[in-house]
């Protein structure tokens, strides 16, 4: 995917696709991730609608590799669930590839910096 802006289609259902995955997710409940809290904080699709890169941000952040993996592992099922909801508004289910969403720890970097 390049640089340029995104065109208002892909703009909505990339929104679209950010809310029903962060629902999927919630609902599985943070058992499921090995007690993290896992937010879908942004969904970045390709032109063609083919390719969603989903943003996740994972609290406690020692838990971050484990739930990477467990998420990637579980791609295929994840993108079946996202198919059942969004099958009425779009023809083709988006590749979804999951990207952790580093803001927070360079947040939390940033306020530890500036309380030495």
């Amino acid at each position: 995917m390049d640089n340029k802006p995104a065109g208002t289609r892909q703009l909505k259902v990339a929104r679209e696709l950010q809310r029903d995955l962060a629902e999927i997710i919630r609902s599985k409940g943070m058992a499921a991730f090995g007690g993290a809290m896992v937010t879908v904080s942004e969904v970045r699709i390709s032109p063609d609608l083919s390719v969603a890169k989903v943003f996740v941000s994972i609290f406690p952040s020692d838990k971050q590799a484990a739930v990477m993996h467990l998420l990637d592992d579980n791609k295929k099922a994840l993108r079946g669930e996202l198919g059942r909801k969004v099958a009425s508004q779009l023809r083709i289910v988006p590749e979804i590839d999951f990207y952790l969403d580093s803001t927070l720890d360079y947040a939390e970097h940033i306020d530890e910096l500036l309380r030495k």
